[in-house]
């Protein structure tokens, strides 16, 4: 068969495949078991193979790279407009070989084995430090049944924990101050277990020079770097910083027409985790800035002044972000004076 362009539907154990020639016209359309999938496409000459983004697709990216042929990953939302009938796993295949040999088409960049092993640290971690916010959450509320209130955030509660927990004149019942601390004891639990796999990603860090010339960037830490290094797995895929803002999530939503621009809030398209590291370490860096004089700090000031603290926060993430894809997109260190401009 000379098949020159392949969409595969990708699932847990049954994949749609479609195959069209150079003229398009089709030259297979097959449903195969997850077992026998790569001994077809092995069978088929090197092509261009298109799938979308979903759970597998990168380790499915690879291992059908090392038969020789040219893989493109794509978003969902890309590909849906492509299918010209009723979704099922045939039209879906046939969407995604439509879509994938679309010379204006957005893809995503394959992720090597390690970062997809640095990214599943950076999960669990996140994981574990919401269920700790669940818990703490949980016990603020079934405290405040019996008349104890404590302060919200994380470090002001847990200082209040063991205050009310400890008393034993207060009136809280011996029933609920045994189950309690006993929740207690469990975020405490997740504390450490937090730590460890921030001591892991610390250590990582020390170790990537990558992650060390972001981490030069101001409110860039060893979390934020490493995640970054993990996610992007080719800077060149965006022509400039804007553009990597703006898959960030970072910039405004524009609805123009008619020559007149409309800017409104940021898209928050792309990973929330990222957007999220980024904008909670310009807040560490926003704390700061009245008790420096450089050029840079003068301008958040200056901002924060203009147009109010949370819209500084979320302009000094975007700028950072465009920062951040010139180091990993030239190599280059992160020097004060280049930022001023």
């Amino acid at each position: 068969m000379n098949v020159t362009t392949v969409g595969i539907d990708l699932a847990k154990n049954v994949f749609s495949v479609h195959g069209v020639g150079e003229h398009g016209k089709v030259l297979l359309r097959r449903t195969v078991s997850r077992a026998h999938l790569l001994e077809l496409m092995a069978g088929i000459g090197p092509c261009l193979v298109g799938l979308e983004a979903c759970s597998g697709a990168h380790h499915w990216a690879r291992e059908l790279g090392k038969l020789g042929h040219t893989v493109r990953i794509m978003a969902p939302r890309f590909v849906a407009p492509y299918r010209k009938s009723g979704k099922n796993d045939g039209n879906d295949a046939e969407a995604i070989c439509e879509a994938v040999a679309r010379p204006s088409m957005r893809f995503v960049p394959v992720k090597s084995a390690e970062q997809q092993a640095l990214l599943t640290m950076h999960r669990v971690r996140q994981g574990l430090v919401e269920e700790r916010t669940a818990l703490i959450n949980q016990l603020r509320g079934l405290l405040s049944e019996f008349g104890f209130v404590c302060p919200q955030g994380r470090y002001q509660a847990r200082r209040a924990f063991p205050i009310v927990l400890e008393d034993p004149d207060n009136g809280l019942p011996e029933l609920a101050r045994s189950v309690l601390v006993e929740l207690n004891e469990r975020i405490g639990e997740l504390d450490v277990r937090i730590l460890a796999y921030e001591r892991r990603i610390e250590a990582l860090a020390r170790q990537s020079e990558a992650a060390q010339r972001l981490m030069a960037v101001p409110g860039v830490g060893p979390v934020t770097a490493t995640a970054l290094i993990a996610s992007v797995a080719q800077p060149q895929a965006f022509k400039n910083g804007r553009q990597f803002a703006a898959w960030l999530g970072l910039v405004p939503r524009q609805y123009s027409t008619g020559g007149k621009p409309r800017l409104g809030r940021i898209s928050k398209r792309g990973d929330v985790y990222l957007r999220t590291l980024l904008i909670h370490g310009t807040r560490a860096v926003l704390s700061r800035v009245s008790q420096k004089t450089d050029r840079a700090s003068a301008w958040v000031r200056a901002l924060i002044e203009r147009r109010g603290y949370r819209r500084a926060a979320v302009a000094l993430a975007a700028k950072n972000a465009r920062r951040i894809w010139v180091l990993l997109a030239t190599g280059q260190s992160y020097t004060p004076q280049s930022a001023a401009q």
